[in-house]
């Protein structure tokens, strides 16, 4: 059974930006020679990680909604220099836009069933994609997004 998670996306603005810094992480990674993946890292190894490898998706809150998602490829638990116990959850760098859906702030990340989880937006839906971020946001706050 596929099971998602959903994460808040803290200090990003937009898609736009998300993307942005996934694109320069990935070219710093390249140029210092280091395993060009991308990845979240998180406190909290994920008990249910068998579903969520099973084509799940971690679901970004931006701006208090859910607006992009990124399929998630592993679960890597590791343990920091500090000796804190701590996971990646490595993702695929392409990010797929999603109907916007309202979220509440929350803390660390919450599962997410499939029946729950904003449909992607597709090409019929290309007009909210050409829209400005900040018309987007606007929209978004009107409900009428």
């Amino acid at each position: 059974m596929i099971l998602n998670l959903v994460k808040l996306c803290v200090g990003v603005d937009s898609v736009e930006d998300l993307q942005a810094s996934i694109d320069f992480g990935l070219a710093d990674k390249k140029s210092r020679g280091v395993e060009v993946i991308q990845f979240h890292t998180t406190r909290m190894v994920p008990k249910r990680a068998d579903e969520l490898l099973d084509g799940g998706s971690l679901y970004w809150v931006i701006k208090g909604n859910i607006q992009v998602r990124q399929y998630i490829q592993e679960i890597r638990p590791f343990t920091d220099p500090a000796g804190i116990s701590r996971c990646r959850i490595v993702l695929e760098p392409r990010l797929i836009p999603t109907v916007w859906q309202p979220r509440r702030a929350f803390q660390g990340w919450r599962y997410l069933s499939v029946k729950d989880a904003p449909a992607d937006l597709t090409a019929g839906d290309s007009g909210i994609l050409a829209l400005p971020p900040e018309l987007r946001r606007e929209l978004a706050d009107l409900g009428l997004l």
